[in-house]
């Protein structure tokens, strides 16, 4: 490991990191060549381009780590970092043409970073298909061991099985002496220096998971352990890094009150996140009201009724609001009260099949979004009546209208559609850790990853 900005960074992660800036400088310069060569024009000594070519190479490796190129997913999948890495090159082109197009003639050609985003594409995955090839895939996996040998451990143990685990678990510590869950774990009492314990296995993070922490606290290891250089994780912490979302089987309020976020400068985001879907709604209105049109003649035309579907429904801090999409259902589908949707639910008109299928239905809510009821990020707005229930039975659930509903969201596009209280449940921890942590650029990343969900749409019911 080697730590930089007080961060610790395994030595896979950083020799694939500086590869990819040599491949982007490599990139720059070639496209940089090839436009001059193709305008028959002297593209002059490499000193003069130095700087757009840096910062062409510099802004792209930003946006790799900051849409996750570098995470344990991408770093074990070559589709999943293909996709990391399109999308990375594209915002650092948007960013870079929007840069020219602000400062014409004096910073990029568009031209330019075209060649250079399609050159980039192929030097990359190259790179990662060689370097994962040398190094195998685990050596871009943390090397965890775990401090307890009970139900957590194992939930830990088998969360590492997983293809798509960021982590190996290279040992099970049991610190109580009771019967462990977990069988191969080491008694604490058989190891004499649990810090030097950790080095010799080359831990490169160690985690709480014990099942009892009153009086049970293992201080004097933990502090040994942290001031040797190995971070140290608590079990709740660790579960919402590695899963995206808050493990509502762990959760306590003491957690939610002193973990990380909730953060007071999200004030400032909320008032991007308005501006944004005042603009973006007002265009999308303008641009797919043809659609929105069409539609509602075709679901008037299709079966008896009005072509739009009103309903109330729960939105920020528990307010409701009118709802509003194009009908796919039959009039009468709610004459026993609300229900959940059913796969191939026999409510559903023929048109309505095909319009919750690419999505078309939710166009109107771009309306609820202009006046202010929904954001096109946030957790899906549900029924008053399903959102009662659902307080009752789910610890937690309040808190997900701590933020506006969205059209899509973070549990949207990581969760099939759900049709059950067991669904609701995993859904409600993804909308906790939205609730958490969102920024503008996470909200950013889930609507570029919401394509995804239109083209495949594997979860629309």
């Amino acid at each position: 490991m080697v730590r930089l900005f007080k961060h610790y960074i395994p030595h896979a992660v950083l020799l694939l990191g500086l590869i990819d800036l040599a491949l982007l400088l490599l990139a720059g310069d070639l496209a940089w060549n090839l436009r001059a060569v193709q305008i028959d024009m002297d593209p002059g000594p490499t000193g003069e381009r130095a700087l757009p070519v840096a910062g062409f190479a510099v802004t792209t490796l930003a946006a790799m780590i900051a849409v996750g190129v570098f995470g344990p997913e991408a770093l074990r999948s070559m589709r999943f970092a293909c996709a990391r890495l399109l999308v990375a090159l594209s915002l650092a082109i948007l960013a870079l043409a929007m840069l020219d197009f602000v400062l014409p003639g004096q910073t990029y050609w568009r031209s330019t970073l075209l060649y250079a985003m399609a050159i980039s594409s192929v030097l990359l995955v190259l790179n990662r298909a060689i370097v994962g090839g040398l190094l195998g895939t685990s050596a871009f996996r943390r090397r965890i061991l775990v401090l307890g040998a009970g139900h957590r451990a194992q939930r830990l143990k088998e969360l590492s099985a997983q293809d798509n685990s960021g982590f190996i678990v290279i040992g099970f510590i049991d610190m109580t002496g009771a019967t462990p869950v977990v069988a191969e774990a080491i008694p604490r009492s058989a190891i004499p220096d649990l810090s030097r314990h950790v080095a010799d296995l080359g831990a490169t993070e160690v985690v709480l998971a014990l099942e009892e922490r009153r009086n049970a606290l293992p201080l004097k290891d933990l502090l040994r352990i942290k001031t040797a250089g190995v971070h140290v994780n608590e079990f709740s912490s660790f579960m919402e890094r590695e899963t995206g979302r808050v493990d509502l089987d762990t959760l306590n309020p003491s957690w939610l009150i002193f973990s990380d976020g909730f953060s007071s400068g999200r004030a400032i985001s909320s008032v991007a996140k308005r501006a944004f879907d005042i603009l973006a709604s007002g265009l999308l209105l303008l641009v797919s009201f043809p659609v929105i049109a069409l539609f509602a003649l075709i679901v008037k035309l299709d079966s008896k009724g009005p072509a739009f579907f009103r309903q109330k429904r729960v939105g920020l801090y528990g307010q409701t609001f009118e709802l509003v999409k194009l009908r796919s259902m039959r009039t009468d589908a709610e004459k026993d009260g609300s229900k959940w949707a059913e796969k191939n639910d026999p409510r559903v008109t023929r048109v309505g099949a095909f319009i919750r299928k690419v999505r078309i239905d939710e166009l109107p809510q771009v309306w609820t979004v202009l006046m202010g009821h929904m954001s096109f990020v946030g957790p899906r707005p549900e029924v008053p009546k399903f959102v009662d229930d659902l307080e009752q039975q789910l610890p937690y659930y309040a808190e997900r209208h701590m933020v506006k509903p969205g059209i899509t969201g973070w549990a949207q596009i990581n969760y099939p559609y759900g049709a059950s209280i067991e669904d609701a449940r995993h859904k409600l921890e993804y909308d906790l850790y939205y609730a958490k942590n969102y920024t503008p650029f996470l909200d950013l990343l889930i609507m570029l990853q919401t394509l995804r969900v239109v083209l495949w749409p594997e979860g629309a019911r």
